[in-house]
C-alpha cells in the first residue's frame, strides 16, 4: 500500500487501522461513551457489553474465554504484567528461575532484568539457532523444579520465525513450570484458535493486527489469575488484575480486528501476503547486488517478513536514501535510534557488520503487487547511487 508518496513495507513496526475497524470504533467516541464501570445507568450498560463482546472477540481469536481477557495499552505492558505480575507474587519460592528466549522483544528481556534487579531472580537466555528458534533439546536442557516461567514469542518480530509453541509447551508443562508467549506478531502469521490450550499467557497487540495503537491484550488462564501481582492498582476491575477505566472505542476495535482475524478469511490473506513477499524477495534476487535472507526458509517464518542482508552496504545509507519512497526498518520500531547493532541478529549468529547490513522488509495484506515491484526498482536504483559514490565497491574480501 501506498501512503502518499511513500511505498509501505514496515507493517511488523505498525499496521494501519482497518476500515471495519475504525467503522466499529466511531460510535464509541461520540454517542455510546459511557464509563463502563458506571453499573447505575443504560449507558454505562451499553458500554460494558461492547468491552465484554470485544473480550469475547479477542479470546475467539486464540481459543480462550473471555474472562480469561485482561486488556492492557499493548503487548510491552502485557508482557511486563504476565513475567512481573508472575514472578512478584513467587518471589521468594522455590522457583526462582525464569528462562527467556535470547530473541524475544526488548520489553521481555528488560522485565527479566529487572526481577534479577529487584527480585532475586534467576534470569537465563535460551539461545536460538541460526534460524531463530529455541530449540526442544537446549530447552529441556535448562528445565528443572526451580523454574517458574518460560518466556518465548510465537513469532520473531525481526526475523519471522514461528516457533513450534505446541511442542515447546509439552516440555514446560513437564517440568511444572509456566508457559508465557509473546503473540504480538503471530495474528498476522498464523492461525492462533487453539493456541491458548498449550500456553498459560499471551501478549497481544491491536496496533500489530489492523487495530488501534494504544491497545493490546494479556490472556490470563483462569487458575492462574490469582497468581498474578498487578502492576497497576485503584479499583477491582478486570479481575483486579488492571485497575483503571478500560478505554472503550479501542477495546472495541481490537476486538473486531481480531474477529476479522478469526475468520476462515484470514488463512487465505495469509497465503497471499506470503506470495507478495516472495516475490518482492525474488525481485531483489535478480538485481546485481548480492543479498541474504536472515532467518527461516519457508513456511516457518511470518509471510509478511524479509529480513534482508545487503553485503556491502550499510542498512541506514539504503533506508536514509529510499526517503521519502519506501518505509522499512533496520530492527525492531522499539530498538530503532540505539547505537548497537540488532540483539536478534546478533543472536542467530550474525556479526555486528553483519547485522548492520540488514533490513527488515514487511508488506501487509493491502500491499499491491505494483508496490511490490516499485520497491523493488526503488532499492535497485538507490544501490546503483550507493555503489556509484562509494570508490571501494565492491567490497574487498574480509569486509561486510
Amino acid at each position: 500500500m501506498k501512503i502518499g508518496n511513500t511505498i509501505y513495507l514496515d507493517h511488523q513496526a505498525t499496521t494501519p487501522v482497518e476500515w471495519r475497524v475504525l467503522a466499529e470504533m466511531t460510535p464509541y467516541f461520540t454517542e455510546s461513551f459511557g464509563n463502563p464501570h458506571s453499573d447505575n445507568h443504560a449507558l454505562g450498560w451499553e458500554t460494558s457489553r461492547a468491552v465484554d463482546e470485544a473480550a469475547a472477540r479477542v479470546a475467539r481469536l486464540i481459543g480462550a474465554h473471555s474472562d480469561e481477557i485482561i486488556f492492557t495499552s499493548g503487548a510491552t505492558e502485557s508482557n511486563n504484567l504476565a513475567l512481573l505480575g508472575l514472578a512478584r507474587r513467587a518471589a521468594g519460592g522455590k522457583r526462582h528461575r525464569v528462562l527467556v528466549g535470547a530473541a524475544e522483544h526488548k520489553c521481555v528481556l528488560a522485565a527479566g532484568r529487572a526481577l534479577e534487579d529487584h527480585h532475586g531472580f534467576k534470569v537465563e537466555c535460551l539461545p536460538v539457532s541460526s534460524e531463530g528458534f529455541v530449540e526442544a533439546s537446549t530447552l529441556e536442557d535448562s528445565l528443572d523444579d526451580d523454574v517458574l516461567l518460560v518466556s518465548v514469542m510465537a513469532v520473531n518480530n525481526e526475523i519471522g520465525t514461528i516457533e513450534e509453541i505446541e511442542s515447546l509447551s509439552k516440555i514446560v508443562k513437564s517440568y511444572g513450570a509456566l508457559f508465557h508467549c509473546d503473540a504480538a506478531q503471530a495474528p498476522l502469521a498464523i492461525d492462533l484458535s487453539s493456541f491458548a490450550e498449550y500456553v498459560d499467557t499471551i501478549s497481544l497487540s491491536a496496533h500489530k493486527m489492523y487495530g488501534p495503537k494504544g491497545i493490546g491484550a494479556d490472556y490470563v488462564a483462569r487458575e492462574l489469575q490469582e497468581r498474578i501481582e498487578p502492576l497497576v492498582y485503584g479499583g477491582v476491575q478486570q479481575n483486579g488484575l488492571r485497575s483503571g477505566t478500560v478505554p472503550v472505542p479501542l477495546c472495541v476495535g481490537m476486538g473486531m480486528a481480531a474477529d476479522i482475524l478469526a475468520d476462515e478469511a484470514a488463512d487465505e490473506q495469509r497465503k497471499e501476503l506470503g506470495r507478495k513477499r516472495d516475490r518482492f524477495v525474488a525481485g531483489l534476487n535478480r538485481l546485481a547486488w548480492p543479498i541474504t535472507m536472515n532467518g527461516p526458509k519457508g513456511k516457518v517464518r511470518h509471510p509478511g517478513n524479509a529480513n534482508i542482508r545487503f553485503t556491502g552496504f550499510a542498512a541506514h545509507d539504503i533506508l536514509a536514501t529510499l526517503q521519502p519512497h519506501l518505509a522499512a526498518s533496520s530492527g525492531s520500531a522499539c530498538t530503532s535510534g540505539m547505537p548497537e547493532p540488532s540483539h536478534v541478529l546478533k543472536a542467530i549468529g550474525l556479526t555486528s557488520d553483519e547485522a548492520e547490513s540488514s533490513i527488515r522488509f514487511s508488506p501487509g495484506f493491502f500491499t499491491s503487487d505494483d508496490d511490490i515491484d516499485e520497491a523493488v526498482e526503488r532499492v535497485g536504483e538507490v544501490l546503483q547511487k550507493l555503489s556509484e559514490a562509494d570508490p571501494m565497491w565492491p567490497p574487498r574480501v574480509g569486509c561486510a
